[in-house]
């Protein structure tokens, strides 16, 4: 559940208080070399009352790194605390629901034009 954290629509969540969150500027890792490796600009950001920590190094900027550590830590939290009745949850079930319909009309098609090529190669012969 907490996999769905990062939607961008922040309307109905639950708000956070900089009193329950403790911040922390690290180095960074993965690729980019010494801009990475000798910059403290990845953010981790835990939410003390549920013990839910987020990372993030998204950009070289620590303020954009601190911003988009909270929305998706707000949105974590709210998950957390609200379950199915989250919008974030609700977004990422009609995401999923989407694709899967998606997915079954790419089959659907693929299957029609491999009828229509096995008829076309019947009407060769």
């Amino acid at each position: 559940l907490l996999q769905a954290g990062g939607k961008k629509n922040s309307s109905n969540l639950l708000g956070l208080t900089e009193a329950e969150l403790k911040e922390q500027f690290v180095r960074g890792d993965g690729p980019g070399g010494q801009a990475t490796n000798k910059t403290s600009n990845c953010v981790v950001l835990k939410h003390i009352p549920s013990g839910i920590v987020v990372k993030c190094h998204q950009t070289r900027s620590v303020e954009q790194n601190r911003k988009i550590a909270r929305e998706i830590l707000q949105e974590k939290v709210d998950l957390f605390y609200k379950g199915e009745d989250s919008d974030v949850f609700k977004e990422k079930k009609a995401s999923e629901k989407k694709k899967q319909e998606k997915k079954r009309r790419a089959k659907e098609n693929l299957e029609r034009k491999k009828h229509l090529k096995e008829m076309q190669q019947l009407d060769k012969k």
